[in-house]
């Protein structure tokens, strides 16, 4: 017979643990010596050691689950008590038991931080609803369409609350940005019939133009002329193709009219002569302005030069294409300046060009997360032609971007 402190094994190789309550059997050993029997079921015990130091390990250095840290420890705890190896058993027990109190300890304070994200959370989404009902009411279109797209994202960030208090949330936060949006669409379709209206006078004012243009009276067409440009400044911009369609039907009937007026008084040509070397000088000033650097000042100068230009009256008719050639190119830089101007801080068209941004973001951003679900769900082909169809919406989405860097966004 061979013993040890925690087992023994009798005369018929029966082996036996010793426990609080007596031996109990551990087995039997027919195969070798005692000391072999005793040396097996030793090393049984030493892997349940080692088992329950590595599960001790896990319990306070990993994020490994309560739930899943009770089932290794109930399963440790029965191989424990089936008595199947020998050693302090007791000592095993009582690991396992402190080990639970640590579990149950860790699932309390991760109920107490959890609760505490959440609360934190709440606020936070609470405190989005209050900025977008806030920027719902704004008059800032550029500035408050952009914030609220950043509420969005910042929004998609915070932890889920409980669904009733979520879904009542966002039920104001997206309440909110239709309302803006709303609003903001109210407001464009009243610049659209502005701009209709403009388009509306202009057509009027561009018909007496033309009925004008054959007129020999000419003192008095010619002030009348003055009166339409002043009208047609007046009237506003109306949509950008009707307004260059326009301003060359008007342009075009004062030209037949003053070229006309400039026929009849040809054999003044010892005045006109003079009437252009004043107009170079003004063409020179005026050449002056560009490149344009200030385009109110800019604007401001080249008005005060064409008013004084105006009052010089006609010079020769074969001089004439060339230096007012050098004034309608400093008139066209300006124009340019001013319709690049409008494009930049035109708000309707910067929301368009960001709401079409904004759809193919998600559109790309939906499409990534299905490659990754499809790929770790093994379904290649499917990421495949996923991917392929991302291909189109990114370069969809990067013409898109550099559109929206015309607009200073």
């Amino acid at each position: 017979m061979s013993s040890d402190p925690w087992g023994r094994v009798d005369e018929t190789g029966t082996v036996y643990v010793r426990t609080a309550e007596g031996e109990v059997v551990v087995g039997s050993w027919q195969a070798g010596t005692p000391e072999e029997a005793l040396a097996y079921f030793e090393r049984k015990y030493e892997g349940l050691v080692v088992e329950i130091g590595l599960l001790e390990r896990r319990v306070k250095t990993t994020d490994l689950s309560a739930k899943d840290a009770q089932t290794a420890i109930d399963h440790l705890r029965t191989q424990v008590d089936e008595h199947h190896a020998v050693g302090d058993l007791e000592a095993l027990r009582k690991r396992l038991d402190k080990l639970v109190e640590t579990v149950e300890s860790r699932r309390e304070e991760r109920k107490v931080q959890k609760a505490k994200q959440t609360d934190e959370a709440k606020h936070a989404k609470e405190a989005l609803v209050a900025e977008a009902e806030e920027l719902a009411q704004s008059e800032q279109w550029r500035s408050a369409g952009e914030r609220l797209r950043a509420l969005v994202d910042t929004w998609k960030g915070l932890p889920r609350l409980d669904r009733k208090s979520d879904d009542e949330l966002w039920h104001r936060f997206s309440h909110a940005r239709s309302a803006f949006s709303k609003r903001r669409k109210a407001h464009f379709a009243s610049l659209d019939a502005q701009r209709e209206e403009a388009r509306k006078a202009k057509e009027k004012l561009v018909v007496e133009a033309e009925s004008l243009s054959s007129s020999t009276d000419w003192a008095t067409t010619a002030a009348r002329y003055r009166e339409l440009m002043a009208d047609w400044k007046a009237a506003g911009r109306a949509q950008r193709e009707a307004e260059d369609e326009l301003w060359n039907r008007f342009r075009g009937a004062q030209d037949v009219f003053f070229a006309a007026r400039g026929e009849v008084f040809a054999e003044r040509d010892a005045e006109q002569t003079e009437n252009l070397k004043l107009k170079e000088e003004l063409a020179v000033e005026a050449e002056k302005l560009v490149p344009v650097t200030d385009l109110k000042a800019a604007r401001a100068t080249f008005r005060g030069i064409n008013e004084r230009w105006e009052a010089i009256g006609h010079v020769p008719r074969d001089a004439r294409p060339k230096v007012e050639g050098r004034m309608h190119a400093v008139e066209r830089a300006l124009q340019e300046a001013e319709e690049s101007e409008w494009r930049r801080t035109n708000p309707e068209a910067r929301a368009r060009a960001a709401g079409l941004t904004g759809q193919l973001q998600a559109a790309v951003d939906k499409l990534r997360g299905q490659i990754d679900a499809a790929r770790a769900a093994g379904n290649n082909a499917k990421a495949d032609k996923l991917a392929k169809e991302l291909e189109g919406r990114q370069a969809l989405l990067d013409q898109a971007l550099k559109g929206l860097e015309e607009f200073g966004g």
